[in-house]
């Protein structure tokens, strides 16, 4: 299951980047590719009970590529993580497979009230199949799920649920133009 998975991941950013050139330069250039697998070893290693393994495949994985996958989240397959620096990706993060991230996204857990106590239960969001998710998008809290087929766009902060077929988008706020005087 874990080299299908690979695969997958590979064939679906070579179908869905087009500056992906060949599946080789895939799986040996690409960050998300890497993370990914990583992050399926160190899940291995987490639902078989050897969780300090686990965490420390996922923190080496974050410093190679800047991309944090808990190794708790669970994740389909063809998954394309797409310029990924700075995805962060919670403990009991679903994500469904042929999902497609940008760099920056948050999927995480809502701040308890009494502090950073370890909750039990789902603390992250659950996310469809075929979902994209744009740069900068924040999706929190253990009850929110984005629906398949549903688009988020950048710099989204969502702590509700988005139901199937949904275009989440944020308005660009108006730039104010102002003369500055040059001082010699």
């Amino acid at each position: 299951m874990l080299l299908k998975d690979i695969w997958l991941d590979v064939k679906a950013v070579q179908e869905r980047d087009p500056a992906a050139r060949s599946a080789l330069e895939v799986l040996l250039l690409y960050q998300g590719v890497h993370a990914l697998i990583w992050h399926r070893i160190a899940h291995w290693f987490w639902t078989h009970n050897m969780r300090f393994l686990g965490r420390l495949i996922s923190q080496i994985a974050r410093f190679f590529t800047l991309i944090e996958i808990h190794p708790g989240a669970v994740l389909g397959h063809g998954i394309l993580i797409d310029h990924g620096c700075g995805i962060v990706i919670g403990e009991t993060t679903v994500i469904g497979s042929h999902v497609k991230l940008y760099q920056g996204v948050t999927l995480g857990a809502l701040s308890p009230r009494a502090g950073h106590a370890s909750l039990p239960g789902k603390r992250h969001p659950t996310v469809g199949d075929y979902v994209t998710i744009y740069s900068g998008a924040s999706i929190l809290g253990g009850k929110t799920s984005i629906g398949a087929h549903s688009v988020v766009g950048g710099n989204a902060f969502l702590t509700d649920s988005v139901a199937e077929d949904t275009q989440v988008v944020i308005r660009t706020p108006e730039p104010i133009y102002r003369e500055r005087k040059h001082r010699e």
